[in-house]
């Protein structure tokens, strides 16, 4: 405070100090345990363009602080960080309050907070190549057409026919490059300290992803899973201790609605009618769309994946070179992956480690029809299934996350597609029931159909194999109400809680199974 005399004593007080502002740029150790979508249907793939799922990061920064309050930001955070969730350990003052910072660095951004500002104008001639560069004060923000003012007077951005750039002399003030937290805290003393940040992020899923190579006996399969994680977030995690959880989690809030921003400023680019610009020469046209399909660029390690690329693959499979394969742990009622090297989770891009490796799991064949016992079909085709049993004595044994799976066969000499399929969550001891496709080998006919000498009605099921070998066929019959059928039905075991009829029908041939209509209330 001071003080102003002679004969009037005026006390002034001194404005405070400004905040001291320490800023943690990224951090030195981070973990990812990402989670499901939990909207997704088991066994369906990953929406590359729409990850609902979620993942809790952990990150160790080591911050030098000094005494008294200070204003401590975190850059590099997941920009889908739900920041309701963020906990701070390791600062001695505690936490006072926390903000996430919105005022993100963008093109409109940068625009829009240099408004009334000088800033560099730089054309570049088409013709010679020559670069030119002159002041220009920003009249008007990113909406609309960008107007600035130079020496020749008024004109809009990029609407001479030239390529034009602006230069600026700095960022200003609030803009932040990277997605922030910051926290108000009020350390003892000056000194270093390790902090953890933890919180949640959307923007990321996970799923499985089977080959299945079914051995030269036609009776075994060796099994390898990929574990794929996809993050659709902007920034990095190098290095990063990841793992990935399977299981329900119950889930009461939406994560989108609590992580959003508000608006971001938009730079939309709108010239003067034609003739009107300063040299009248309307812009050139946007280039065309690229073709159809995607890709993704490669940082090393990370799955480099093309539309084309993606369909060899599934066609022509490749050999596996296997370090180590994910850990499983329990965490209560949900199963843990834990990968046992750091990866890094890049941005807007996929990761995919080994999950999990099965040799010589044996397997059966089994075609497959459900039906209600009243309709009635023609010729249908039967599905295709792959039976296994998850249990140790049939070298499986544990638990299977729900992903896709890929089924190839020898074929002379050569691996090829043999089918697609989805797989759910198996615990062990399940049975493991892999739909792969329809045969139109082995056919079904339901039929109504009246034996001599009976006045009863009567359905008839009919299945035709046309392989030259002998098939298991199953029909289940999809009535749960076992008083409404016939009493042949009723005494058939139950399979997945259907009655079922399994039969082996032997090459070329046929095989009937007759029963009574449903019972009328």
């Amino acid at each position: 405070m001071r003080c102003i005399a002679p004969l009037l004593l005026i006390c002034v007080a001194s404005p405070a100090a400004a905040q001291p502002v320490v800023t943690s740029s990224a951090p030195d150790k981070v973990a990812v345990s990402v989670f499901r979508d939990p909207d997704r249907d088991e066994g369906g793939e990953i929406d590359r363009d729409w990850l609902n799922g979620f993942a809790l990061i952990s990150e160790t920064r080591t911050i030098d602080l000094p005494a008294g309050d200070v204003r401590l930001r975190f850059e590099g955070v997941a920009e889908g960080m739900v920041a309701v969730s963020a906990i701070v350990t390791g600062l001695p003052g505690g936490v006072v309050q926390k903000n996430r910072d919105a005022a993100l660095l963008s093109p409109a951004s940068l625009l829009d907070g240099s408004l009334g500002n000088r800033v560099h104008l730089r054309r570049t001639d088409r013709a010679t190549g020559k670069v030119s560069e002159e002041e220009a004060i920003i009249r008007s923000g990113p909406e609309g057409a960008v107007i600035l003012q130079t020496q020749a007077g008024y004109e809009s951005l990029r609407c001479t026919g030239l390529p034009e750039s602006l230069i600026y002399d700095g960022v200003p003030v609030g803009l932040t490059a990277k997605p922030t937290l910051s926290v108000t805290t009020r350390s003892p003393t000056a000194q270093r300290a390790t902090v953890t940040l933890t919180y949640l992020s959307t923007g990321f899923d996970w799923a499985s992803n089977y080959v299945a190579r079914v051995g030269p006996d036609g009776k075994t399969l060796d099994l390898f899973a990929w574990l794929t994680v996809a993050n659709s977030n902007g920034e990095s995690f190098a290095d990063a201790n990841m793992s990935v959880l399977a299981g329900t989690l119950n889930i009461e809030q939406d994560f989108d609605e609590l992580v959003a921003l508000p608006p971001q400023p938009q730079l939309n680019l709108t010239c003067f009618p034609l003739g009107s610009g300063r040299d009248g020469v309307p812009p050139p046209p946007p280039p065309p769309p690229a073709p159809g399909g995607y890709a993704e660029e490669s940082d090393g390690d990370n799955i480099v994946v093309t539309a084309q690329r993606r369909a060899m693959l599934q066609s022509v499979p490749v050999a596996i070179s296997v370090v180590s394969t994910a850990e499983l742990e329990d965490l209560g009622d949900l199963k843990l992956y834990r990968v046992l090297f750091p990866v890094t989770v890049a941005a807007n891009g996929q990761k995919q480690v080994a999950l999990l490796i099965k040799d010589r799991v044996p397997f059966e064949t089994v075609y497959r029809y459900r039906t209600d016992p009243e309709d009635e079909t023609f010729a249908t085709p039967s599905e295709i299934l792959l039976r296994m049993q998850n249990k140790e004595a049939a070298r499986l044994g544990v638990p299977l996350p729900s992903g896709q799976v890929a089924v190839f066969e020898q074929a002379q000499g050569r691996e090829l597609l043999a089918g697609e399929g989805m797989m759910r969550d198996h615990a062990v001891g399940e049975k493991v029931d892999l739909v792969i496709g329809e045969s139109n080998q082995v056919l079904v006919t339901v039929e109504n159909y009246a034996p001599p000498k009976k006045r009863e009605e009567d359905h008839r099921v009919v299945v035709t194999n046309a392989n030259p070998f002998a098939v298991t066929f199953e029909i289940g019959f999809e009535v749960y109400d076992t008083g409404k059928l016939a009493p042949r039905l009723r005494k058939l075991p139950r399979k997945d809680g259907l009655p079922t009829w399994t039969v082996r029908v032997p090459a070329n041939a046929t095989r009937t199974l007759d029963y009574l209509n449903p019972k009328e209330d």
